[in-house]
């Protein structure tokens, strides 16, 4: 909580050494901090679904100027917005109607750590950081969507003058579908659960990049749209 209010990093004394331990640090941080606007998952093969909320104070619309201290992690990423509550019993539940829970958006995962030191980069430290998430830039969302699947995509996107993607790439996992759908499967209340009106982010479509203050950085995942942030 001292890390997120003065922007200093900080060496962790001690880490979790458990899963359910960093959960436990996720939902102690977001009685402090909450409201939840969104969650971020990755499937880590037969491995839960690894699971970490956004604060709605940390979401940006699309074109925004987001401050940086020195760099930030960027990454983009298929959105899943819920058009509904989701309902109690899941276990039944087939992709289609998973899908009729939600419509796509793209969007642009922030990323920043708050801590340092030698245990930083381990997953389980991250896992209790949120999992290093700092915020989300939503961009353009496709209302009129079919219901397809989700797996292969054309992007591109662009930091400045480099480029991070342009062609064909596949959604972490190959199904934005049944990410979410494991997501919502394991999620039960952690963090208050999924909501009306949030965001599930499906996976970076690259390697995680950092860019310094100063650079504009544009997305597009063809199909769905266009999302970009300055970093400030």
């Amino acid at each position: 909580m001292t890390a997120r209010a003065t922007s200093e990093r900080f060496i962790p004394e001690a880490v979790p050494v458990s899963p359910s331990e960093a959960y436990a640090i996720q939902s102690g941080v977001v009685q402090r901090t909450g409201p939840v606007g969104g969650f971020k998952t990755a499937l880590k093969g037969d491995a839960p679904p690894i699971m970490a909320p956004i604060f709605a104070q940390d979401f940006f619309a699309s074109g925004a100027q987001v401050a940086v201290k020195d760099r930030l992690g960027v990454e983009l990423e298929v959105g899943l917005r819920l058009v509904a509550d989701c309902p109690t019993d899941l276990a039944n539940l087939s992709l289609a109607d998973f899908a009729r829970l939600v419509e796509p958006v793209a969007v642009i995962e922030l990323v920043d750590t708050r801590t340092e030191g030698p245990r930083a980069k381990d997953a389980i430290v991250k896992l209790a950081d949120n999992q290093i998430n700092a915020g989300l830039v939503v961009g353009d969302t496709l209302t009129a969507w079919s219901g397809d699947d989700i797996g292969a995509v054309d992007t591109k996107m662009t930091a400045g003058d480099t480029v991070i993607l342009d062609g064909s790439t596949t959604v972490p996992g190959g199904s934005a579908l049944a990410t979410f759908a494991a997501l919502a499967r394991q999620i039960g209340v952690h963090c208050g659960g999924l909501k009306r009106g949030q965001i599930v982010i499906t996976g970076s479509l690259h390697p995680l990049v950092y860019f310094p203050k100063g650079t504009l950085v544009q997305g597009r995942i063809t199909g769905i749209g266009s999302v970009s942030v300055l970093l400030e």
